[in-house]
Order: C-alpha cells, then structure tokens, then sequence
C-alpha cells in the first residue's frame, strides 16, 4: 500500500505549520493539485535551506501533483525583511542574473515532462506591467495595516527601523500567490516556517479577492544538536552551486552531521524510504564510530545534488586524505578542493616539513611539530615521517604542486608549493 504523501511528509518531520491538514489531504485526494514554492534570487546559488523546499515539491510531485516553481525577479529585488536590519539592495542586472542561475538550479530537482510537468514562473512578469495606483487598489486595500505591524519580523524592526519597501514585501508574496491561483489554479503554497506569515498573508488575500479557500504549509526550521540554523560552516554557507562550494566540501558537510542529528537529516533530505532509515539508525547506534549514517547521507545528497561522478570523487578523496586510498588516483581539482577545504596553505619549495606543520594549522609552534615528527605522527602524502629535518621538494609534490600533510589518524591539511 502506497503511504499518503501528507503522511509521508509528517513521518519525515517535515510539517511545521499547516492551514487546514485535513482539508488539503481531502484535495489531494480529489486531486491531483497545482502548487507553487518561491526563491528569491538574492545570492547567485541557492543554498542547503532552499534544497529542502525543492525536495519537499519534488515530493509533492512524485504523489502526482503539479509544481509551479517561483523565482523571485521582483520580490528578488526588495528582500524580505531581516531581524538583524535592512537588506542591501543588489541592481536590476544583478537580479536579473541570479534569476537565470537559480532558474537553472531548480530545473534539476522536478521533473518537466508527464500531465504533471513543473513550470518555472518569474513574478517579474506579473508585479511590472502593474501600476502603483493598481496594487494599492486591487492589493493593498486587503491588508490591515495593524495586523502587518504584529507580524514579528515587523515588530522587532519598529525600534530601530524598517523601510515602507520591506514593510510591503508580504503584499508582493501574497500577490504571488492570488496570480498563481488565477492563471494556473494553484491552491498550495510551501515554504520554511520563517516564511509562515508571508504564506498565510497570501491566503488570506485569496480569500479576500475570490472568495476562496487555499492551503499553505511549511516545513520546520533545519538546526544543529544545540539548536543553531544548519546550514552554516566554518568556510560559509552551504551552496548548491560548484562553483561556489566545491562538491567535496559539500560532500564534507553532510559527512561531519552530528549523531544526535543525522537520522533527522536523511528522512528530510533523503528519498530513502523511512523504514530502511530507521534501520539504518539502528545500526548506526550499535557502531557509531563507523559512521554509516553519514556516510550515507552525504553520498544521496551529494548524488542529488552533483551526480554520481562527482559523489565517487568525493568519498575517493574522503578516503584517499585520510590514508584509506591512493592520494595518486585523485584527479587534480578534487585533490585542490579537499586540501582547500582543509585548510591548505601556499609555502615556497624546499620549506622544512616543520614550518609546513605550522602554517597549514596542523601545530602551534615547531617544537609540537618536532615532537608530533618524532613519535612517529607526522604524515606526508600518507606515508609516516620521521626526519625532522626534512624540506619538502619536488619528490613530494603531487600533481606538480600539492603536499598532503597528517598529524594522527584524523587531522588533515597540506600546502601548495609555489
């Protein structure tokens, strides 16, 4: 028997807030139904946060309903408000481009083809041919201004300041919304459960323009074991894009998860069914050491994300760092990425392998690094170091450039010899 997808996504943990549980399942099941989830491009990627929201469609999909993607070209250009304060503006260009970059990155995560195909949307389209005069009549006019100041992210702004353009940017969502519904017959809107007030402002304003009922639903707030936003390491953001997070680095993200966390993780990230997680779970308890769960996580995820090539590159490295593989079978950009990611350093050739130690983070002063040298857990390309004298040269280069430098089984970094 096929689970509900309603009850596949509470068993998932990924129903924070709903309007009405009950009534959406009953229009999925007269269905199918027309939804829409939205990303404002105000970065050039979209992040580990937005890759939830992509899943959660793509799941929505799968049971037979119909995606509508929203890339955000006017909303893009406003921001939503911010408690930490005033967003920074980007140009028309910049949105714009960032529009095709995310329009490119979402295309990878639904399905185009079948009865239910996605369609990618720009509310640019619908927001600039519209007058002032027109959105303050036909939209503004349904907005209490008295229930936008309670809206928290409002009220913790009216201290130190919000803009009227932020003020109204749950007008232009909400606007989305009643455009989708009446050009597309989009009757469910998903998104995080910080947007929950920009989701229900926009059925409201249906209610209020149609007169008729639509569903919204969010997904909770994605946090670490002590209850800080996931999403965020040492090096930055979480980033779809190669060319801004390397995939063994993204790789690395899912593979450092916390214990307490990972389960939680593959059910929400994951299309693994829920009962082959839970077994999964339970080996990882027996042995946590082993770290399967992660493991695993980070290979779907990865595979999701940059495809299987990328994905065996990445546990390769994984391996390969940490003496568990051939450094020699490494192509050259995953070998940059990994060190990069590490830590790595540029040092000038013949630099002694003691002072490599110290700049690549990997000892504090040289007398640790004669000492981590001398017992015997100093490691270069893998293989154990015993001279504390030594420079590293052109025999220790891989790739022309690279040094891979190891204190003990688990610290790792390396240098670039230039």
């Amino acid at each position: 028997m096929t689970t509900h997808v309603i009850d596949d996504l509470q068993a998932r943990g990924l129903i924070a807030h709903s309007t009405d549980l009950d009534a959406l399942r009953a229009e999925i099941d007269a269905g199918p139904i027309t939804y829409y989830v939205g990303f404002d491009p105000t970065a050039p990627s979209l992040h580990v946060g937005n890759l939830l929201q992509l899943l959660t469609a793509r799941r929505l999909q799968l049971a037979g309903n119909r995606p509508l993607i929203l890339v955000g070209g006017s909303t893009g250009l406003i921001g939503d408000p911010k408690e930490s304060g005033e967003r920074i503006m980007n140009s028309k260009e910049t949105v714009a481009d960032w529009v095709e970059r995310i329009r490119g990155q979402v295309s990878r995560f639904v399905e185009f083809g079948g009865d239910n195909g996605a369609t990618v949307v720009n509310n640019l389209d619908w927001t600039q041919p519209m007058s002032v005069l027109d959105f303050l009549r036909d939209i503004g006019k349904h907005f209490p201004v008295n229930r936008m100041l309670a809206r928290d992210v409002v009220a913790s702004r009216l201290e130190s300041g919000i803009s009227y353009t932020e003020f109204s940017y749950v007008l232009l969502q909400s606007m989305d919304y009643l455009e989708l519904f009446r050009r597309h017959g989009a009757v469910l809107q998903t998104g995080g459960s910080d947007q929950w007030g920009n989701l229900t402002g926009g059925v409201e304003l249906i209610r209020r323009a149609e007169g008729a009922k639509v569903h919204a639903l969010s997904t909770p707030l994605i946090t670490k074991a002590d209850g800080t936003k996931f999403g965020k390491t040492e090096s930055g953001t979480i980033w779809l894009d190669p060319e801004l997070m390397s995939p063994y680095a993204f790789y690395q993200s899912w593979i450092q998860a916390e214990d307490s966390k990972v389960g939680e993780y593959l059910k929400q990230f994951t299309f693994l069914p829920v009962e082959e997680i839970d077994a999964l779970m339970a080996e990882h308890s027996e042995r946590p050491g082993a770290r399967a769960a992660q493991r695993r996580l980070a290979a779907e995820l990865t595979t999701l994300v940059h495809g299987e090539d990328e994905t065996r590159a990445a546990e390769l490295a994984s391996g390969a760092l940490f003496g568990r593989g051939d450094l020699g079978d490494l192509p050259e950009s995953t070998l940059a990425a990994a060190l990069r990611e590490a830590g790595a350093v540029e040092v000038p050739s013949g630099t002694p392998l003691v002072e490599a130690l110290i700049s690549s983070g990997l000892a504090d002063s040289k007398s640790a690094a004669r000492r981590a040298i001398g017992d015997g857990g100093a490691y270069v390309n893998n293989q154990r170091v015993d001279d504390p004298e030594l420079e590293l040269g052109a025999e220790h280069l891989l790739h022309g450039s690279w040094v891979v430098l190891r204190k003990g089984k688990r610290s790792v970094s390396g240098v670039q010899v230039v």
